[in-house]
């Protein structure tokens, strides 16, 4: 639920998420009118763990800890790519129900974007490198150093993309899970 600031308007607190098995970002963002302000970002530290059954039970841990802390009225998630390697997209099909499930025990909306809206959004060009998303959200959001790990800055991206289409004026299909389900019942079982 959105909460109320000091000049009683709302702000909308949304959560991006890049997910992965190795390094998963994280990346908050606080919306006061059309005013976007960086709360907090980073990234989760997996490859240490050799199970990868561990891996998304730290996954789900953190998000949960993420959420509990801050407080998102919305997440946003990053789709997984279509890559070559079967195994590869399976993994990181897991990390992400992980973290679509922590979002949904907290009852909180989830929304999912392809890779290229997301920097079609940020950057105006759907091919733009990670480090052209990374130096835009440095302007946009005030960042004075970027992270080493850009999972980061593309997780802040997805949450950005997030605003950025809830604010536009034409949206194509629903804008969360919970509406998608209740759209097409007959879709999912």
């Amino acid at each position: 639920m959105a909460k109320i600031d000091k000049n009683n308007q709302k702000e909308q607190i949304i959560l991006g998420l890049d997910p992965g098995t190795s390094v998963m970002g994280y990346g908050l963002i606080s919306i006061v009118g059309q005013q976007i302000k960086l709360l907090q970002f980073g990234v989760i530290h997996l490859s240490k763990y050799a199970n990868h059954e561990v891996k998304l039970k730290k996954i789900f841990e953190r998000v949960i800890s993420l959420i509990d802390d801050y407080h998102p009225d919305e997440v946003a998630l990053e789709a997984p790519f279509y890559g070559k390697n079967i195994q590869s997209m399976l993994k990181l099909g897991r990390a992400q129900g992980v973290a679509m499930a922590a979002a949904l025990s907290r009852e909180i909306p989830i929304t999912e974007y392809a890779p290229k809206k997301v920097k079609q959004s940020v950057t105006s060009n759907g091919n733009a490198s990670k480090e052209q998303v990374a130096n835009m959200l440095m302007t946009l959001l005030k960042i004075k150093e970027l992270p080493k790990l850009l999972d980061a800055t593309d997780a802040l991206a997805v949450a950005v993309c997030h605003h950025f289409q809830k604010g536009s004026s034409h949206k194509s299909g629903p804008k969360s899970w919970k509406a998608f389900v209740g759209e097409n019942p007959k879709r999912v079982s």
